[in-house]
């Protein structure tokens, strides 16, 4: 049944509850945003306008919508085997892509635990962490140290391991045991411009936590390569060798949370590559497929793998979903099309145009930085660069969700707008863009934030 936009709008204020969505919003006089089709960096709407997507659906779309060789493999997959669990079973998809992550993999880390997506990938490193130090004598191995206003995802575990105060109080009491430190944002930082001091600033306190906590009691430290929530925080030089260096003093895992920043958000097919660190664990999702099929995972070290290679032994843990078939399928197709593409070659080419564009905006002065690598940035909007001046939550409020948001959507632009720290427009495109798709974002960009400029800011 083919419905217009009119009915789907009024479908949806019914009956779809969109997530972290404001229900209220949507009353019948304002529309429901309804994306029906997507080729390439673009998408169109149910009423047939077309918009860039300069945010890739959610860090997610790396080669692009539309693909038909993604569609083709899901639909091979299916026709062969739609489903069976790998509890207990394998299958070829999930064996192969398995074996194919763990070669693309930094390090021992060969082992791959599939989820069905990255919230789940979190709380099941946490699962995996606590029962590995049961299984060696460590029982009292079960604290997570993380950074504030990072985010990790929904699942309570995962909730409870995001630094983000808002998005936990709703759900509180929550699992104990977690503790966030300072963050890698050096904006107004008061030792930014020295770099060896701000390397201690930022790394200091997760030792500091370790020991306060108990080194005996802590299981992990999750860590993004470059920290999402916030607005694209990026580390400074030497700051995971100092961590690495810090958990291994102490025992400790370390677990890089690259739900976003995997399959060449950053250039290459893992943070921890862009970065040169050496974790025990990677958390991953949403670029694994694409968004063409719901897919996520752990990859692990041997090591951890070592105590539930005994007879009797095994992972208490499981996800029907978790490693699908069809999903596994289309995420080797995705793979195939980054190597054929090079698309990881792609970003590192258009990687310093697309920031050089991005740092032209700072002679508007509501931009007070840009920060990100890759083709993951974000602008943080202040009240006057020079200064630094913060909006107030009401501001931003206003300045964010009333003029920004619907403005760059109205221009044609798809983009985030975040205020989980202080005001962010963040900017994440499909892996397939280039000068054209870059060029429209800074120009749009530029529009709208002079617009906000003279609204708000004079």
């Amino acid at each position: 049944m083919s419905r217009d936009a009119g009915e789907l709008g009024d479908l949806a204020r019914r009956h779809l509850w969109m997530h972290f969505s404001r229900l209220g919003a949507y009353a019948s006089e304002h529309d429901v945003p309804i994306i029906a089709s997507g080729d390439g960096c673009y998408v169109t709407d149910a009423n047939g306008k077309r918009y860039l997507d300069g945010l890739s659906g959610l860090f997610t779309v790396q080669v692009g919508h539309g693909r038909p060789e993604l569609a083709a493999a899901a639909a091979r997959q299916a026709e062969t085997l739609e489903y069976f669990p790998i509890w207990t079973y394998a299958h070829p998809p999930a064996i192969e892509l398995a074996a194919r992550l763990a070669e693309l993999a930094p390090g021992d880390l060969n082992r791959v635990f599939f989820t069905s997506g990255g919230s789940e990938a979190v709380e099941s490193a946490w699962k995996l962490a606590r029962q590995y130090f049961r299984a060696i004598g460590q029982e009292g191995r079960y604290k997570v140290i993380s950074r504030e206003t990072a985010y990790h995802g929904t699942t309570l575990g995962a909730l409870a391991i995001t630094g983000v105060a808002a998005l936990r109080e709703p759900f509180e009491p929550l699992p104990p045991g977690v503790t966030h430190v300072l963050n890698t944002n050096r904006y107004r930082h008061p030792l930014a411009d020295d770099e060896s001091a701000f390397l201690d600033a930022v790394t200091q306190p997760i030792e500091d936590a370790i020991v306060r906590e108990g080194p005996d009691t802590v299981a992990a430290v999750y860590l993004e390569p470059v920290q999402n929530a916030g607005g694209c925080f990026v580390p400074p030089a030497g700051y995971f060798a100092r961590v690495r260096e810090i958990c291994d003093r102490h025992g400790v895992l370390l677990v890089s949370d690259e739900v976003i920043c995997a399959f060449g958000r950053l250039g290459d097919w893992f943070g921890a590559q862009t970065y040169d660190y050496q974790p025990d664990m990677i958390t991953m999702a949403k670029g694994l497929t694409s968004g063409y099929s719901p897919l996520g995972g752990v990859i692990c070290s041997d090591r951890l793998a070592e105590p539930f290679l005994a007879p009797r032994a095994s992972f208490l843990h499981g996800i029907t979903f978790g490693g699908h078939p069809v999903s596994c399928a289309v995420a080797s197709a995705n793979l195939d099309i980054f190597e054929q593409e090079d698309l990881l070659a792609n970003v590192r080419t258009h990687e310093a145009g697309f920031r050089e564009r991005l740092d032209g905006l700072r002679e508007i002065p509501i931009v007070g930085d840009v920060r990100g690598t890759g083709y993951f940035h974000a602008l943080e909007l202040v009240q006057n660069a020079d200064a630094q001046t913060r909006f107030t939550k009401e501001e931003s409020e206003e300045m964010l969700r009333g003029f920004v948001a619907p403005r760059l959507f109205d221009a044609g632009l798809i983009a985030r707008t975040d205020d989980r720290g202080d005001p962010v427009v963040q900017l994440s495109p499909p892996l397939i863009a280039a000068d054209v798709e870059l060029d429209f974002i800074e120009s749009t960009l530029r529009t709208v934030l002079i617009g906000a400029w003279l609204k708000f800011c004079r």
